[in-house]
């Protein structure tokens, strides 16, 4: 494992805990020992699968003898966004609010990043754990996510992408690249993703929180594909991590917010659906509105492409026209309308569009040609949204006991982590 420097932080404020919380309709056991949830961004379990039959991810090999190894649905869209609140709220979209990365606010008349928790309707499980006197940690790849998860968290929060700038009034902890031991590193390299697992282990190492909730960025697999040299080498990182926070006495639960799938023919050739264009030649230029919720302010290496996208169908347009047209195209796989939608993947109905559209999983979803640089593209592309990117994996490094007999989701870890450990 990499050499990281420690400077020693103060411990977070210890207070006597309650021995249950209620969130969002579920009962949690504060955490009897400490506790790390990982969400590893875009981990197709075969990532973990050929890492280990490579012998690069010992941690994660150990876990059939010694843990507890099962798989889980993430919430539709899978994205980044969507599936982290899901995983801190114990709860699908429809409680929390937070439907994509990216969304058409009526009332503002705008379409705007889901970045704010002004968006978010339910409490997190950090924060009420927090409140309830466990000392609470967070740390994600990026910024974005951390207003959404630090919302109302009386604790460390803060972003890899963002390090140099946290402050104990604002993030509960100052100089995190000294006490980490490593550089601010590029938003676009695995070095951010390293970043969140280094400051992880300095943090159980010196501060030792009762509960800590580690979020990377894709930006691996977006580029390299299951058992590939750049995925091995990324999963190899994380798994001397995890085997040190095991070391350190944590308990460990991993999943992701979704899967990841090339998104391309035989030849390498992205296959997209500009939808809006067929939309427009259909129906007349801006008839309807073709939002992509997989939007958000890094894009290099998706091209704002995804599997998932929603259709706004104004007054005076045929919507059963609309309807089938898009279902007629070749890569689509559903089309849904939006109380169909809201009903089968649990999303709120006033943030969706009157059409949920799902693609192929060789197939994604763009406006027009004009608003997609692909420019950034240095490999063919890899993508995620649809129902082919859902499969997540839920492991342990404990033995569980009473896991419920139901289709597990990768919001199930923190009750699954803390109800169900034997």
């Amino acid at each position: 494992m990499p050499t990281i420097a420690i400077r020693p932080v103060s411990p977070l404020t210890k207070v006597p805990m309650s021995s249950e919380i209620q969130v969002n309709g579920h009962a949690y056991r504060l955490p009897a020992q400490p506790t790390v949830i990982v969400c590893v961004d875009g981990c197709e379990q075969e990532y973990i699968n050929l890492a280990v039959q490579a012998g690069v991810a010992p941690f994660f090999a150990s876990l059939v003898q010694r843990g507890s190894v099962l798989a889980g649905d993430c919430v539709v869209p899978s994205f980044t966004n969507p599936n982290n609140l899901s995983i801190v709220t114990g709860a699908p979209p429809s409680v929390h609010g937070i439907c994509g990365n990216f969304f058409y606010d009526a009332d503002a008349n705008a379409e705007v990043l889901m970045n704010d928790a002004r968006y978010l309707r339910a409490p997190t499980v950090l924060a009420a754990a927090a409140r309830a006197g466990a000392s609470v940690a967070v740390v994600t790849a990026k910024d974005k996510l951390r207003s959404l998860l630090g919302h109302e968290l009386k604790g460390i929060c803060f972003s890899a992408e963002k390090a140099d700038q946290a402050t104990v009034q604002d993030n509960g902890i100052d100089d995190v690249l000294a006490k980490v031991g490593k550089p601010l590193p590029s938003v676009y390299s695995a070095d951010l993703s390293e970043f969140v697992f280094a400051a992880g282990v300095m943090l159980m190492e010196t501060a030792r929180p009762d509960l800590m909730y580690l979020s990377t960025t894709d930006y691996i697999q977006h580029k390299h594909a299951p058992g590939t040299a750049g995925a091995n080498e990324f999963y190899a990182m994380m798994d001397r991590y995890l085997q040190r926070l095991d070391e350190l006495g944590a308990l460990i639960g991993v999943t992701a917010d979704h899967g990841m799938n090339a998104k391309t023919d035989a030849a390498g050739k992205a296959n997209i659906v500009f939808l809006q264009q067929v939309l427009d030649q259909r129906f007349g230029a801006g008839a309807v509105r073709v939002l992509l919720p997989i939007t958000d302010p890094y894009v290099v290496h998706h091209g704002a492409l995804g599997s998932y996208a929603t259709v706004y169908v104004p007054e005076g347009v045929d919507r059963r026209a609309v309807h089938e047209a898009v279902a007629a195209l070749p890569g689509i796989e559903l089309v849904l309308d939006k109380q169909a939608a809201a009903e089968r993947f649990e999303l709120p109905p006033d943030r969706i569009g009157d059409l949920v559209v799902v693609s192929e999983r060789l197939t994604v979803i763009g406006t027009t040609p004009d608003r997609h640089d692909l420019s950034g593209l240095d490999v063919p592309l890899r993508s995620h949204g649809g129902l082919s990117e859902q499969a997540v994996p839920l492991l342990f490094n404990r033995k569980l006991r009473d896991v419920p007999q139901r289709r597990l989701r990768n919001f199930d870890i923190l009750r699954l982590a803390l109800n169900h450990v034997a």
